[in-house]
């Protein structure tokens, strides 16, 4: 059976009409993910959906509550991870679990932000990375009992900078 281009015409416009339908629905969660006025309940269930942009979204959002961040700071997108890693709605639990992350780059943003709370700087003064044990020692919120673990460090840089902020 051959098929005619008048026979293809209606197949092909169909799958425009469901692509478009598909990417409108996406944007809608997206939306809807953004919203400061989403409710928990919908934030939460946005938080398990399969698009990666929605769930990343979710993790920007400073009405997400702390449960769902939580949630999606085991997310399998390094984004969104460091998205959690990086709201202010996130509790210190969440940061240092994140603290502990598998992904060097997220415990580095971690390590860096500025108002990550001082026991999650605790846990990263110890990671087997130095450069994120340095960044633990330029972070503002490292405590004197983290500072001092680092001014023991065995790399001089990291030393170094942990006894310049003790001496301050």
């Amino acid at each position: 059976m051959q098929l005619t281009i008048h026979k293809l015409i209606p197949v092909i416009l169909l799958g425009l009409v469901l692509q478009t339908a598909s990417a409108n629905e996406l944007s809608e969660r997206i939306r809807l993910a953004d919203h400061p006025g989403t409710s928990v309940d919908q934030l939460h269930q946005l938080a398990r959906d399969p698009e990666q942009q929605v769930r990343l979204t979710v993790a920007t959002n400073r009405k997400t509550p702390a449960d769902t961040l939580h949630l999606l700071a085991s997310d399998p997108d390094q984004a969104v991870r460091i998205a959690v890693a990086t709201n202010l709605s996130t509790t210190e639990k969440t940061h240092r679990l994140l603290a502990t992350d598998r992904s060097r780059h997220v415990r580095s943003v971690v390590a860096r932000f500025e108002y990550v709370p001082s026991s999650a700087l605790n846990i990263l003064a110890q990671d087997k990375e130095a450069e994120i044990r340095l960044e633990v020692a330029r972070n503002p919120n490292a405590d004197r009992e983290t500072l001092k673990l680092l001014s023991q460090d065995p790399f001089d840089e990291v030393r170094n900078t942990a006894n310049t902020q003790l001496n301050q």
